[in-house]
């Protein structure tokens, strides 16, 4: 990476951390989650860098887009292993004993809680406000599968909220 790549690598890195980091723990809720993939995301964007990729061209549009990849990427991997668990017999869910009082937190909690092929696609479309095409993209899904995902994603939650419990549908 030669040094002007460098130092306007730096300078976007600045630029954008509060931006990425701010990013991903809105919506993880996680800080230890939330730091690792936002090194993730600057790791990639020094990897662009080094590859002769402009640094000049790395803007905080483009780092926050690389971080929803991180965080798609983290939720798929999550869904595998879940999925290797349950099928070995031990996906047992622990529940967070933490009640909260504003429905906001209670809604994290319940979103938190969901399989994360869930978590993703409801986070994905309202909370990033994405449109179904794109969110198919991003999970690597048909648009038809992903507007089921949604449906059965939107109920699942729907019913873990009113119950205070949560259900994989």
């Amino acid at each position: 990476m030669a040094g002007n790549q460098g130092q306007a690598l730096l300078a976007a890195y600045d630029d954008a951390l509060p931006h990425v980091y701010g990013y991903l723990l809105s919506r993880c809720g996680r800080v230890a989650l939330a730091e690792d993939l936002t090194s993730e995301t600057f790791l990639a964007a020094a990897s662009a860098a080094s590859r002769g990729q402009p640094a000049t061209g790395v803007s905080t549009a483009w780092l926050v887009g690389v971080a929803r990849h991180k965080l798609a990427d983290h939720w798929r991997r999550l869904a595998r292993e879940e999925r290797g668990l349950e099928s070995a017999g031990e996906g047992q869910r622990h529940e967070d004993p933490w009640e909260a009082e504003l429905d906001a937190i209670r809604a994290r909690s319940v979103l938190e809680k969901l399989v994360p092929s869930y978590r993703a696609a409801l986070t994905l479309r309202y909370l990033d406000d994405l449109p179904v095409p794109e969110i198919a993209d991003l999970l690597h899904r048909t648009v038809h599968s992903t507007e089921g995902l949604l449906v059965r994603a939107r109920s699942a939650f729907r019913r873990a909220y009113t119950a205070g419990e949560v259900g994989d549908a």
